[in-house]
């Protein structure tokens, strides 16, 4: 399996620094590297997140890595990171 980042999450995952580091530039960059290390787990195990049914027939997927959300889509053997968020967010 190959994990690939969509333009959008690399978005989501800037914006999300940028608004942690104005007040811990360290705490942003270690959540971003743990944002960043975490969907690796799922080149094993891609089947690990919750499958979101509206989605369908897409196989789109969401795993929450402490407070965010990540949501992902499963096509053959790529996943594609599609957005990220923290579960506080109104998403």
């Amino acid at each position: 399996m190959e994990l690939m980042w969509t333009g959008k999450a690399l978005s989501d995952l800037s914006r999300l620094y940028e608004f942690l580091a104005l007040v811990n530039r360290q705490a942003a960059a270690r959540t971003v590297q743990q944002l960043t290390s975490s969907p690796t787990v799922l080149l094993n195990n891609p089947r690990l997140g919750e499958r979101l049914d509206e989605f369908e027939p897409r196989d789109v997927r969401r795993l929450l890595i402490g407070g965010f959300e990540l949501r992902y889509e499963i096509q053959g053997p790529t996943l594609y990171v599609l957005r990220l968020w923290h579960t506080r967010e109104d998403r």
